[in-house]
Parts: C-alpha cells; structure tokens; sequence
C-alpha cells in the first residue's frame, strides 16, 4: 500500500473513478451477472440380465379324513301350562338342548272380595194390648111361612 492516496483509495481505484465519470448520463453500462446452474441426468446402464424359470410338477397324494356327520332329531313337547317365571332360553339334558317357548297371555281372574258383614238378630217380645172397638156384625133372620093348599 505504498501508492495510497490521503483518502485512502489505491491509485487503481482512482483510474476506475476517472473511467466512470467520462460516461454521460445518457449512455448506460451493462454489467452482466453470471449464474451458473447444475442440470444432472440420469442413465440406465444394464449391468447384467437374471433370467427365472418356473417348473411345477405333479404328483399324486393319497389322503385319508376323518369325515363327521351328524343328525339332528327335533322333537316338539307340548306342554301348555302356565308357568310362574319365565325357563331359561336355553338348557341342556345330557347330549339334548332343549328350547323353551312361551306367550304372554292376558288372564282375568274375578274373585270375590269381602267388603262387610250385616249382623241381623231377631229378638221376639210378647205384650198384652188392650184396646177399645167397635164391631159390627150381621144376622140373617129366614122365616118360611107354608102355603095354605097343601
């Protein structure tokens, strides 16, 4: 920094200075401004081939199963009865399930209710009564009189 001026500029900074002020405003300087930008692409290259082969074959197999079958008898009871509460939906006896099926059914029942009693006592009393009337009463009195010509 030996050829520094007093303002501290460097002596190339001034010929740039002088370059600039000898452009009028009517002319204008272009300064271009670089970007650079990356483009990456990409290629297949084949690094080698695989190729499969399925093969099937057969063979034959001889299977023995167990094979269940089972029946199942239903047999409707009758039973009609009224019951107090309701049997359980379901229960068993031994190897038998056994399905309960109930109505409801409106039942009127009519009986006597005791509402009050009437004691009734006969008490029979004997009195003498003396008492003043008159009576009337009526006679007949038949006179027959006989005839002359017998």
């Amino acid at each position: 920094m030996i050829n520094q001026k007093e303002n501290g500029e460097s002596p190339d900074a001034e010929s740039r200075t002088e370059h600039f002020s000898d452009i009028t405003e009517q002319e204008s300087m272009v300064i271009p401004v670089i970007e650079e930008l990356l483009q990456v692409d990409k290629k297949v290259i084949e690094t080698g081939r695989v190729q499969i082969e399925k093969k099937v074959t057969d063979k034959d197999v001889t299977l023995e199963l167990p094979l269940i079958q089972e029946k199942i008898n239903i047999e409707k009871k009758e039973i009609n009865q009224f019951v107090e509460t309701a049997p359980p939906p379901v229960r068993y006896e031994g190897d038998t399930m056994i399905l309960s099926v109930v109505r409801e059914e409106a039942v009127i029942v009519k009986k006597l209710f005791l509402v009050e009693e009437l004691h009734i006592t006969r008490h029979k009393t004997e009195t003498q009564m003396v008492s003043k009337e008159t009576v009337r009463k009526e006679e007949l009195i038949i006179n027959r009189s006989e005839s002359a010509g017998e």
